[in-house]
């Protein structure tokens, strides 16, 4: 096309190209300074939210591998708001937590409640912040059955067991326990129990002796906790982002990153696996032991 042919053509189209240039431009220079979390630009803090009881912890594993794989996220804070859960998942989460410290500092910071299971998890973090009031510790283990052999027995219902073992069905809801059973139960959580001990030794550098004489599932507030070494700082959220900031050597305001929000939708509320693992709970089975603060604790979100 030729400028004198076509001047008015030729003029919009270097205007086109100079006008887009200064968008792209503009938007590079937007995104360096507000730190969008799918670019290559700037420092960026992930933060791995750990809310409610702890059920299943792939979600919570596939988002620290990666903030630990993502070169522009310099350090991780989990902001833990949780009474704790599965025995399982919180081991799983506090493993994943341990093979990311060697190369990515991790922060812990507890919100109202990081008792238990959300304990056990803050213990693998190279620090962890609580606020005065926050209720940790609660160091123990539980496992509680139900009992429904009165009621069916009212409603003229009876159960038939064929079982390769004596132990097969143990914690049955619909006979009574044998002691037998209880024994053999009370050993596996005594066994886990030395687990969590063992893991409070080592995360806080404390005496067996020390942590087995407040390892009875008695809660505390961050202050409680802070006096007897059980965290390292009190403060609040924004109080762990600086400490986090101080420990990498970043400085000035920067970039807090979240996990993309998944959208709700019909499927998910039919056909989730979430709702599944929780019809699947609320049925008849094998015990499990929970690293859980009992009776629940109800706060405001």
């Amino acid at each position: 096309m030729s400028e004198k042919k076509h001047p008015v053509l030729f003029g919009i189209l270097i205007y086109g190209l100079v006008a887009g240039g200064l968008i792209l431009l503009w938007g590079g220079i937007t995104i360096f300074f507000n730190g969008d979390s799918h670019l290559p630009f700037g420092s960026r803090i992930g933060v791995v939210s750990i809310r409610g009881i702890i059920t299943d912890s792939r979600g919570v594993v596939e988002q620290i591998k990666k903030y630990r794989k993502d070169s522009r996220v310099k350090a991780i804070i989990l902001r833990i708001d949780s009474p704790g859960g599965g025995t399982a998942a919180s081991q799983e989460i506090y493993r994943e937590v341990q093979r990311t410290i060697p190369g990515k500092k991790v922060v812990a910071s507890m919100g109202n409640v990081a008792a238990s299971g959300g304990y056990y998890v803050a213990l693998a973090a190279n620090k962890i912040v609580a606020n005065p009031a926050t209720l940790t510790g609660s160091i123990g283990v539980i496992m509680e059955l139900s009992n429904f052999k009165e009621l069916l027995s009212k409603i003229g219902v009876s159960r038939e067991v064929v079982k390769s073992g004596p132990y097969k069905d143990i914690g049955s809801p619909v006979r009574e326990m044998k002691p037998e059973e209880r024994r053999l139960l009370e050993e596996v959580i005594q066994n886990v129990h030395h687990q969590f001990i063992e893991v409070v030794v080592k995360g806080r550098r404390i005496s067996r002796e020390q942590v087995e004489k407040i390892a009875d599932g008695r809660i505390f507030t961050g202050e409680q906790a802070k006096a007897l070494g059980l965290i390292d700082e009190l403060g609040s959220f924004e109080d762990a982002v600086e400490l986090t900031k101080k420990m990498v050597g970043l400085s000035g305001e920067v970039k807090l990153i979240y996990p993309d929000k998944k959208r709700f939708s019909i499927w998910d509320l039919l056909f989730s696996e979430w709702l599944g693992e929780i019809r699947q709970s609320l049925q008849p089975g094998w015990p499990t032991a929970q690293l859980l603060l009992v009776p629940p604790i109800f706060y405001k979100n």
